[in-house]
């Protein structure tokens, strides 16, 4: 286990060390495992540490094209699943949308109001006036029963058929090439979005910034290659590779952006 620790952050351990469970549980059983929904970071530590097991296989699906949340299955090699052996139901929100607009931080705020785990959510696509989400099937019918506002609006939340054309994530990212002073979170914000070193922090301290879908409230913490930067109401960044320094000593960063719409 130590030598997978040393290649993440030290918050991180402790879901490295649940991972560690399910494979332990695994081997022991010889059965799969199921997880709940997992962002693309933890889907990346549970592949890191799968792929020194030539008995263990990690799959993913998330329901919709180009998921970024899927459930899990850590099984044996011999283990083939099929999309419905993930145990996931899509649900829509059907509401007046032509006097009111519903956004995501709406719908995720009202579906964790229900008292379950973040884990028990997919993806949550928003266009126009539709909106969709991926769901635990295990939970699914207590969401629908348990839903019926989203802050002023009356809305009805239905279960889609199978052969529904789910939404496409339509984000465009965009490469860009920055020389920063540091790594420093704060420094990074403040560069890539032209804002002061002040209102970096204050976004930073006031909990409007994830990085690998965690919030981070030091502005001193230092952003890493492939390190997922989001900031409400700014966008996201991804943080691509480091090539060296300038002559005026400053990092030259590759990023990828995504393109306002």
């Amino acid at each position: 286990m130590e030598h997978v620790l040393q290649h993440f952050r030290k918050d991180e351990q402790p879901f490295i060390e649940q991972v560690g469970g399910w494979l332990r549980e695994t081997q022991d059983r010889y059965a799969p495992k199921l997880t709940d929904f997992l962002d693309p970071r933890q889907q990346y530590i549970v592949q890191s540490m799968v792929g020194q097991n030539d008995d263990i296989v990690a799959t993913d699906f998330g329901e919709f094209p180009d998921a970024e949340r899927k459930r899990m299955f850590i099984a044996p090699s011999y283990f083939v699943a099929s999309n419905e052996d993930y145990n996931i139901s899509m649900l829509s929100i059907k509401y007046p949308s032509k006097f009111i607009k519903l956004e995501h931080p709406d719908v995720l705020g009202t579906l964790m109001s229900l008292g379950l785990d973040r884990s028990k959510y997919g993806d949550i696509r928003v266009a126009d006036s539709q909106i969709e989400f991926a769901v635990a099937a295990e939970v699914s019918d207590f969401v629908r029963m348990n839903i019926s506002t989203i802050g002023k609006s009356k809305v009805q939340v239905e279960e889609l058929p199978l052969d529904h054309p789910y939404l496409e994530n339509n984000d465009v990212w965009v490469e860009e090439t920055h020389s920063v002073s540091s790594m420093r979170i704060d420094t990074i914000i403040a560069s890539l979005f032209n804002v002061s070193r002040q209102k970096s922090s204050l976004l930073i301290n006031s909990g409007k910034v994830k990085v690998n879908w965690t919030i981070r409230e030091q502005p001193s913490f230092e952003l890493h290659e492939s390190d997922l930067l989001s900031i409400r109401g700014y966008g996201r960044i991804q943080i691509g590779l480091i090539e060296g320094r300038t002559k005026k000593d400053k990092i030259r960063l590759q990023i990828a952006r995504i393109e306002p719409k």
